[in-house]
């Protein structure tokens, strides 16, 4: 098994949807859960934040999920295993711009499936 820890299908459906926020975009814990039908918006960040496919540990690929591209409804950075600071730096190098840990025309960035 390595390094990945056993996920749930719950968890799984959510780091398809996850995999499909481009970059330069965000999307939010709700807005994920409410793609697959659910209201469980914790249970998004509990699952990104244990992601086993993210960019620190598997590297850029087709199986990398891009957690760091999920931030809270009102477009604040939010949770992120490597800290805010690492999450901000990643959104930057993909163009997105930040002030006071907010998503800068969060509105216009926001993807919602």
């Amino acid at each position: 098994m390595g390094i990945y820890k056993m996920t749930t299908k719950f968890e799984e459906k959510i780091y398809q949807v996850c995999k499909k926020i481009p970059k330069g975009k965000v999307s939010t814990y709700k807005v994920i859960a409410e793609k697959l039908n659910s209201k469980a918006y914790r249970a998004v960040g509990s699952a990104m934040n244990k992601n086993p496919y993210s960019l620190s540990k598997i590297g850029s690929s087709k199986k990398m999920v891009p957690c760091h591209r999920v931030v809270a409804s009102n477009g604040h950075l939010h949770g992120f295993a490597h800290g805010l600071k690492k999450k901000a730096q990643m959104l930057r190098k993909e163009g997105l711009e930040i002030k006071n840990n907010k998503i800068k025309n969060f509105k216009e960035k926001l993807c919602k499936f």
